[in-house]
């Protein structure tokens, strides 16, 4: 490590308005704060999704770039990760503390804002705890390194003789002490790693691995934190989007005459976007409607038609498919073999906060606060849109209501920033419920067809799993068999498809434990005894022995009124075993009765945010495996509201438990996806123990949530 000496910094403004950092360059930023520490690593080029391709993006060297402490001593940390309810505001500050020996409450988090924070690819993948977490570690544990030295250096001491704790550096032999800001007194240290300093193991964790409260969730739960869609900035208008009459169409013509004529309306027009703004949402609402526009809209599938289209037509003419296990096709010899097909619907994202964006020119510098996932890629979006350096525009992500993977790209935001460029003014655009449902992405669909062989013993000899277009995540099999082929078919979707929590691995699995349920049967073999037959992973037996004897797993027989079923998985590092309980209602209904879900992620940072995350897995996973259904036709969605999408409600929730496996020998892993993937082929165990009939196909029961409450 070499640490440069400190020097002066300016002396800083009044903090008055401290609480509007949003609206300064980071220059000002760090002036505001008074000055300070600032440390940064060195650290390996980490490889980021670009423009649709790979490039590889070395993590900032500038010591200024991860970590401030100001003269008062607090610290302010920065990140490109976002908050979107998943709690890493919370859980990364607590790593922070937890490394530089600080108060947690001197902790503030400066997250997603691209002139702020070191450039990150975005928030996705669980993969803020994993690798966030390390690097913001090794940050606070290289700064906390310095602050030792330099507290040593003017006390003539040895380094290794003192102690830290509590944001100070203390000298036990003569009982001096400093604080963190004391030390820095209003100066800024230059200073780059270049090693790799020591890392508090899991099992001395003080802060890290506690149950701390949400930070600022007094403020999320009485409406006082502002969401993407409550910024209001000074002068600004509300916009509207004129929106084409299904997928793929063409503006044939358009007439804004009427819409023109009211009062306070300015009409945006170039090209085939169409669109108006106002001083008021009604109006601009008014005007939208007023405008009349012909569209011609292809012939399209729909829903009726959609597992033959996906099967009949691969992604190209070419061989697209993609050989995940890179093995032949296992030629089945065994006992008993058997094949099968599972379907999965496409799905809405159908977050409570729909898009949102505000925009703003000033003098050529293209402001816009949004919700996304991806703050850098929306700013490349942007700055590619409107021909600007990206150093001409900055994108600030305050945290946001849910994305469940669904808000990676910023067509809100650039819609946003056209209608303030033509309008000269600020911009708010909101997607009502309908566009959200019609014009963002969606999970994909899928057919999977799996082909298998296993012996009287209980031993599988051979698995084929094949999935055409809902994607490769957790298309391999975590049983121990020797002759196994896996592999994903890319097909032509009708609708636009992309990122959903848990990716393709809620679909997989659901055909997979489905699959080694039917099996299990066709052996006269009890379910859990035939996994563990199967599984020689011990991680997956911890949570699998867990969560049965949570539930109590053989201690009652299903019967034709009541089901058990239980299923396992493994993604992202997650590993996940999920037992529930059903009753079948005279009409055919599925009641849940009782959910009992085990987690193992290694060393857990925050247990309550750990047990909120699978709860809410959990309880997202009850409308993709019975209700929840995109319904198309002819390029248009069919039921693009919640009074026809139907998710869960509170009265659909049974009680879940979750049995959290705390693995402190173990690096954290991320938490946000797997937790949801067990929930779907467990239910349809449950209900094909009690009834004899197997579900193949998800949603189970398409539109007959109602039927489905606790």
């Amino acid at each position: 490590m070499t640490t440069d000496t400190l020097t002066p910094h300016p002396e800083p403004p009044s903090l008055r308005d401290r609480l509007h950092w949003f609206q300064l360059d980071r220059r000002d930023f760090l002036k505001l704060c008074g000055g300070g520490l600032l440390v940064c690593l060195t650290s390996d080029v980490i490889h980021a999704q670009h423009h649709g391709g790979f490039r590889e993006h070395p993590l900032p060297q500038e010591i200024s770039a991860w970590l401030y402490i100001s003269d008062k001593g607090v610290i302010t940390v920065f990140t490109g990760k976002i908050e979107t309810g998943q709690n890493a505001r919370t859980s990364l500050a607590q790593q922070v503390a937890e490394e530089l020996r600080a108060d947690f409450n001197t902790i503030s988090m400066v997250m997603g804002d691209t002139d702020l924070t070191p450039w990150d690819m975005g928030t996705f993948g669980s993969l803020t705890t994993p690798t966030m977490g390390p690097q913001l570690r090794k940050m606070a544990a290289a700064a906390r390194q310095v602050l030792v030295e330099e507290a040593a250096r003017r006390w003539s001491a040895q380094p290794n003789s003192l102690t830290v704790a509590n944001g100070k550096v203390t000298n036990p032999k003569t009982s001096q002490s400093l604080a963190f800001g004391e030390i820095t007194r209003g100066q800024k240290l230059t200073a780059t790693v270049t090693d790799q300093p020591a890392l508090t193991p899991a099992t001395d964790w003080k802060i890290a691995g506690t149950p701390i409260p949400k930070v600022d969730g007094r403020a999320f739960v009485t409406g006082k934190h502002q969401y993407p869609s409550d910024i209001v900035r000074p002068g600004m208008l509300f916009g509207k989007v004129l929106r084409p009459s299904g997928f793929h169409a063409t503006l044939v013509s358009v007439d804004t005459a009427d819409a023109q004529r009211i009062p306070g309306v300015q009409i945006v027009r170039d090209g085939d976007f169409v669109g108006v703004v106002s001083d008021d949402l009604w109006t601009a609402t008014r005007a939208l409607s007023a405008i009349h526009a012909i569209w011609n809209v292809p012939p399209q599938p729909s829903n009726s038609n959609l597992f033959e289209y996906l099967r009949s037509h691969p992604e190209s003419d070419g061989d697209e498919s993609k050989n995940i296990a890179s093995s032949e096709p296992p030629t089945i010899h065994s006992d008993v073999t058997l094949s099968q097909h599972y379907t999965v619907q496409y799905i809405a994202h159908a977050p409570l906060e729909p898009r949102a964006a505000v925009a703003e020119w000033n003098n050529g510098k293209l402001t816009v606060w949004t919700g996304t996932q991806r703050p850098f890629g929306v700013r490349d979006e942007l700055a590619q849109a409107f021909r600007l350096p990206t150093s001409q525009v900055r994108v600030i992500m305050p945290d946001m209501g849910g994305a469940y993977g669904g808000k990676h790209t910023g067509e809100c935001a650039v819609e946003a920033a056209r209608l303030a460029k033509a309008a000269s003014k600020p911009v708010k655009l909101v997607w009502t419920r309908e566009e959200e449902f019609t014009w963002a992405y969606f999970r994909p669909a899928g057919w999977i067809e799996i082909r298998s062989g296993a012996n009287h013993d209980g031993k599988i000899v051979a698995w084929q799993h094949d999935n055409y277009n809902s994607g490769p995540s957790c298309i391999e099999s975590p049983y121990d068999i020797r002759e196994q082929h896996t592999q994903f078919h890319p097909t032509q979707s009708p609708l636009r498809q992309a990122s959903y929590r848990a990716l393709a691995a809620t679909a997989n699995n659901f055909a997979r434990e489905s699959h080694m349920d039917e099996l299990a049967h066709a052996l006269n073999i009890e379910p859990l005894e035939f996994r563990l037959k199967n599984l020689a992973d011990p991680r997956l037996r911890a949570v699998l022995q867990a969560a049965s004897d949570r539930f109590g797993w053989g201690h009652s027989k299903s019967t034709p009124q009541t089901g058990f079923g239980l299923a396992i998985g493994t993604e992202k590092g997650g590993h996940v075993a999920t037992c529930v309980a059903i009753s079948v209602e005279s009409d055919g209904g599925i009641r849940l009765r009782r959910i009992v879900q085990a987690w193992e992620s290694g060393a857990i940072v925050n247990p309550n945010g750990l047990r909120n995350q699978m709860m809410g897995a959990v309880t997202m996973g009850i409308g993709g495996a019975l209700s929840e259904a995109v319904e198309f036709s002819d390029g248009r969605i069919l039921n693009p509201r919640f009074s026809q999408y139907h998710v869960p409600r509170f009265s659909n929730v049974p009680k879940i438990e979750i049995v959290l496996l705390d693995r402190k020998d173990l690096p954290s892993s991320g938490a946000g996806e797997i937790g949801i993937v067990g929930l779907a082929p467990a239910i349809g165990n449950a209900y094909f123990a009690a009834t004899g009939t197997r579900l193949r196909s998800m949603p189970m029961l398409p539109g007959n949530l109602s039927q489905t409450s606790a």
